[in-house]
């Protein structure tokens, strides 16, 4: 049986750019569209040119893609002008976009009270604007603005405002659910329903995740019959976000009964670097990746329980409901005082660490990782230090360095300007292959300045440090009370965006930090192969 086409549009340079925090620049935005082109995304939204410098800009000198249709947004005519002397519509056609989308209101609420004219004055809008574009030879899509709603409310002239659109040229009327609030039946009725009315009309969705459902209600629509799919990279946008593209693209190949109705532009092959593209999207916004997002989070193939890796190993589909490498990412087993010997001896398997199951010194381990935990430690979260734990067990990691002392200074003064500043300056004393160091280091704050201290001068072992950087800090109170337990975890990396996590425990923030310090820069320096 022969599958149907589905086309999946990316709005991540435009919807994502709408969420709060971030601010893509030109690069930011050509390195993400060239990403998508390399993935086999049918459309990428380049942005609105004219709307602001950075999206007029980027459709200056816009990437070269393979794939993908590079497509500018914009919205239908303002009312009393013609399509031909509408500045927003010209500043779309002065792009070389070969593909156009222009939203407009398919609700007659919002067409009364947001545009103030006549319904009909709308449609007209529609029609001319969408034929304006396809005589300049352009690809022109429409985005019905509050279709749902729209519908619910009208339902004769939300139909009206599809077929408007299509009937002037439209490739495809995308139905928006722009306030993200109708359920995924809903969603398959109306579309059903849209689909029946309208048989020949190509239809999209657009869904936005404020009931936590955009993604349940992108695969409504498909079942309904929509064949193009709108949404973004990890599920950004504006409030809650857009129905998120990577869970999406997963679920049509792998899922039934997409998988054997439906086909992409994204082959099996291209599907295996979501995760490094989901990941790519969080780097350039300078953020860690959701852990637990479906198919690309770190923690999507993630096993505790002892029980549960024991049968993943015997047959992975006992917990996993796809193959990890099928979207790039991988299993990873977490080592925690619920962690069985199964647990200890696959995290060793994955950290490539040989060892006989009976040796002795497994069962030590084990015992030692509960313990920790019942201190405060949680080495399910910090990958690197249990590696670092079991290789020390195990006599495989040198001693690079031994430090003796440190101390913290914070003082709060005023500097010759007069104004009230906070500064921290931390002294290290250390030995590495003999010879005693003092380092000192400042920072704008106790743990920077530790930071700064330590890797300032390491003798031989320097060198393999000048990529190392800190991510992430995060602080937990263990305990209550004056003499409370303290647990950091710092999230470490490296310049080919090696990212790994370790954890200190101790009465005194400072001393925690420091630990957590310490196994970040032996992990580096052990995973880069610095000599003992």
């Amino acid at each position: 049986m022969s599958r149907e086409r589905l086309y999946l549009f990316d709005t991540t340079l435009r919807d994502g750019a709408q969420t709060q925090g971030v601010d893509f620049s030109v690069e930011d935005k050509r390195t993400i569209a060239l990403a998508l082109d390399e993935l086999g995304i049918d459309y990428v939204e380049g942005g609105w040119p004219g709307a602001n410098p950075t999206d007029t800009a980027f459709f200056a000198g816009p990437p070269q893609l393979t794939h993908a249709k590079l497509t500018a947004f914009g919205m239908t005519k303002r009312a009393g002008r013609s399509a031909d002397n509408d500045p927003a519509l010209a500043a779309l056609l002065d792009t070389t976009a070969p593909s156009i989308c222009i939203v407009g209101k398919s609700w007659d609420f919002q067409v009364h009270v947001a545009l103030e004219i006549p319904l009909d004055d709308n449609l007209k809008n529609i029609s001319e604007s969408v034929a304006s574009l396809v005589a300049k030879k352009r690809e022109a899509i429409f985005d019905a603005e509050h279709f749902f709603d729209g519908y619910k409310a009208n339902k004769d002239y939300a139909l009206s405002c599809v077929k408007a659109a299509w009937e002037a040229g439209a490739s495809w009327v995308v139905l928006c659910d722009t306030n993200g609030g109708t359920m995924p039946e809903d969603v398959f009725r109306i579309v059903s329903e849209v689909k029946a009315a309208l048989p020949d009309t190509r239809l999209g969705i657009h869904a936005h995740n404020d009931t936590e459902q955009a993604v349940a209600v992108s695969l409504a629509a498909v079942r309904g019959g929509v064949r193009q799919v709108q949404g973004t990279l990890n599920g950004l946008g504006e409030r809650c976000g857009n129905a998120n593209l990577c869970s999406v693209m997963a679920n049509v190949m792998l899922k039934e009964p997409y998988a054997s109705m439906l086909e992409t532009g994204v082959s099996e092959e291209g599907l295996t670097r979501l995760t490094s593209v989901s990941r790519l999207l969080d780097e350039i916004l300078n953020r860690a990746p959701n852990r637990h997002a479906a198919y690309v989070g770190p923690s999507a193939f993630a096993h505790k329980g002892g029980l549960h890796v024991s049968a993943v190993q015997k047959d992975p589909r006992t917990y996993e409901h796809v193959t990890p490498e099928s979207v790039g990412n991988r299993r990873h087993v977490l080592v925690s005082d619920q962690s069985g010997r199964s647990n200890i001896l696959a995290r060793l398997g994955e950290a490539g660490i040989d060892v006989d199951a009976k040796d002795p010194r497994i069962s030590r381990l084990l015992e030692e990782v509960k313990q920790r935990e019942f201190l405060g430690y949680a080495f399910d979260g910090a990958e690197a230090s249990f590696e670092l734990l079991a290789r020390r067990a195990l006599g495989q990691v040198p001693e690079y360095f031994d430090v003796r002392s440190f101390r913290v200074i914070v003082e709060r003064r005023h500097n010759a300007l007069g104004n009230l500043i906070t500064v921290s300056e931390a002294t290290v004393k250390l030995r590495v292959d003999g010879e005693t160091f003092y380092n000192v280091g400042t920072g704008n704050g106790p743990v920077n300045a530790l930071d700064q201290a330590l890797r300032k001068n390491l003798g031989k072992y320097s060198k393999y440090l000048h990529d190392l950087r800190l991510v992430d800090f995060k602080v937990r109170i263990l305990t209550g009370g004056t003499e409370a337990v303290t647990r950091v975890m710092i999230e470490s990396a490296d310049e080919e965006n090696r990212r790994w996590f370790t954890v200190g425990v101790s009465p005194n923030i400072v001393d925690a930090s420091f630990e957590a310090l310490s196994d970040s820069v032996c992990y580096k320096l052990y995973r880069d192969g610095a000599p003992a």
